[in-house]
């Protein structure tokens, strides 16, 4: 596989990279499937019938692909993807399940709308990251008031350490995990260089006081390696 995949200029969810990013995914983020199965674990505790499952930023599906497995019958899934070559993937991919209404997969901008829904479960699998900060809390307390009582946001983001020099320990880590899985460096600063401006991560400090203003009471950071985490948080 090729690691020629960042977009030229400002990085992109264009076709290029819908049509590389199963494999872009598996070589970039460490722990990839640990994080995935422990994401599908902790979802299932959490799903009540009758309600909707939400996959905000939901790429090709494969977040909540295992929750229409196992909740097809007694859920309604509603799949959240800006990116229209990512989109069109998903529509593909549910086609039988959108014909009988078990699946929707809507093309919408979280910075200027979120789906009417009554969910228990709603996933954010390295999204909120690349939406501008001054929408983040909006969206967050939209999310709080779109979970039943009970209900789960589980949220994965790429995070800056808590000080520069643990911050740049991190990233060199980080670079070298993805030299050992074959990417170049030219490749990995053409990709940084593209991500500047697009995908703006914060402390996981700082992610958690959001967490809170939005309403927020019970929630725990499950999973981390380096400057990647994911938290699950639970409304009361």
């Amino acid at each position: 596989m090729k690691d020629n995949v960042s977009p030229a200029g400002k990085w992109k969810f264009n076709q290029q990279v819908a049509d590389s990013f199963d494999d872009m995914l598996e070589r970039s983020i460490p722990q990839y499937q640990v994080m995935r199965d422990t994401v599908d674990e902790l979802a299932k505790k959490f799903v009540q019938h009758k309600t909707d499952i939400v996959d905000l930023g939901a790429s090709k599906g494969d977040a909540i692909y295992p929750l229409i497995k196992s909740f097809g019958a007694y859920n309604h899934f509603i799949l959240i993807e800006n990116s229209k070559p990512m989109f069109n993937k998903c529509c593909e991919r549910f086609k039988g399940l959108i014909d009988v209404n078990v699946v929707d997969v809507k093309n919408i901008d979280l910075r200027e709308e979120f789906p009417k829904c009554n969910a228990s479960v709603i996933l954010s699998i390295l999204t909120l990251m690349f939406i501008p900060i001054n929408h983040r809390q909006k969206l967050l307390k939209q999310i709080y008031d779109s979970l039943v009582p009970g209900g789960a946001f589980i949220i994965v983001e790429k995070v800056l350490g808590n000080t520069h020099r643990i911050d740049e320990i991190m990233v060199s880590q980080y670079h070298q995990k993805k030299i050992n899985n074959g990417y170049s460096h030219d490749s990995i600063e053409r990709k940084a260089l593209s991500l500047e401006g697009v995908l703006v991560p914060l402390t996981a400090e700082f992610n958690e006081s959001l967490f809170r203003k939005a309403g927020f009471c019970y929630y725990d950071c499950f999973w981390r390696w380096m400057n990647f985490a994911a938290w699950i948080l639970i409304k009361d």
